[in-house]
């Protein structure tokens, strides 16, 4: 099966560059574009869609209203941010309300590729390092930042799973993790599985979005 993915961006001329890498993929189909977010949610309505790739700063309705309201429905496509700027507040307001990663619009095709594929899959965050970076530059910013751990939440996870969310909140993939706790990958993925779970959270990044609003890793990559 293909992934369908869906374009939205206010410049014509980057979606059909995108488009044009996309299509000569054999496992993704473009199935949709937008210019703005109220398209974006209009077009979804009558379309099925795996994976939107979504500018954050556009016309009548910018990117991160419009993940806000794609992520709160139910059977939601997975958003991957595209963003011009390496460290930027409308990547991170996006990742708080639902998106699965974030890229640069000048990153290199076979990356694109590789975390639509990603973000598809829901086994890794995308530019890991660089969502943990971006976090570290605004999470300080927000008064839920400066508390204690959310024991109601966090209580939920055996010792071994909240290991394993510390790890992930910074930024080491499955492997890293399986080596540093002297475990199998396929371990690894099953306690990120129960995490997810037990938290009701979507994918990685909200692990790690949680990880820092909670007080649980502190910017800068302290842990509480």
């Amino acid at each position: 099966m293909s992934i369908r993915v869906m374009l939205v961006d206010d410049q014509v001329l980057l979606r059909t560059g995108f488009r044009m890498v996309l299509a000569a993929q054999p496992d993704m189909d473009v199935v949709a574009e937008a210019g703005d977010g109220a398209e974006a949610l209009e077009v979804l309505r009558g379309t099925d869609v795996d994976v939107v790739l979504m500018d954050v700063r556009m016309p009548r309705m910018d990117g991160v209203e419009a993940t806000r309201r794609i992520c709160g429905q139910e059977g939601a496509p997975k958003v991957l941010i595209l963003t011009t700027f390496d460290l930027d507040e409308y990547a991170f307001s996006a990742l708080k309300v639902g998106a699965s990663g974030f890229m640069l619009k000048d990153v290199p095709p076979a990356e694109l590729l590789g975390a639509i594929r990603a973000v598809h899959s829901g086994d890794a965050v995308v530019a890991p390092s660089t969502t943990r970076r971006l976090l570290d530059r605004f999470t300080p910013m927000l008064p839920s930042a400066a508390g204690e751990p959310s024991s109601a939440e966090l209580d939920r996870l055996t010792g071994r799973e909240r290991e394993v969310m510390l790890l992930v909140a910074q930024g080491l993939s499955n492997g890293e993790i399986a080596a540093r706790l002297v475990l199998s990958e396929a371990t690894v993925k099953t306690h990120v599985g129960r995490i997810l779970t037990k938290l009701g959270l979507r994918d990685r990044v909200q692990v790690v979005v949680l990880a820092y609003e909670s007080g649980l890793v502190r910017a800068g990559g302290g842990t509480a």
